[in-house]
């Protein structure tokens, strides 16, 4: 909120959040399994990048009254993914469409998610 000191690391991000942690570490293994990347944490969220970012992963319950879920997952692609997992879909550039997954348990990072993940690192190169 506003006033909050930046995190400066993922543990910070999710300090008072173990079930928001719990779900990033499994992302954060999916993620990992592609290849080295960047890890980038700020108030918002914690982005994981190459040439580009590919990856976010934030916390809705930090911006909304009522989340739906602990955590967001968000994957940048150039190509738009059709599946009811996503809570949206969103188009912020030409070369980019940004999909949003609610992660509710860590099952949910399945290997479906993997395959999309995979792809966004490929395309971050």
């Amino acid at each position: 909120m506003p006033g909050d000191e930046a995190p400066t690391t993922p543990e910070e991000f999710f300090a008072a959040h173990p079930e928001g942690w719990a779900l990033y570490a499994a992302a954060r293994r999916a993620i990992d399994a592609c290849g080295p990347c960047e890890v980038r944490v700020s108030v918002s969220q914690i982005g994981f990048r190459r040439r580009r970012g590919f990856a976010y992963v934030w916390r809705p319950g930090r911006w909304l009254a009522h989340p739906q879920a602990p955590v967001v997952l968000s994957i940048a692609l150039p190509r738009r993914l059709e599946s009811p997992r996503f809570k949206q879909v969103a188009h912020p550039s030409a070369s980019t469409w940004m999909h949003h997954l609610e992660l509710a348990a860590p099952e949910d990072v399945d290997d479906e998610l993997r395959g999309w993940l995979a792809e966004a690192y490929d395309r971050a190169g």
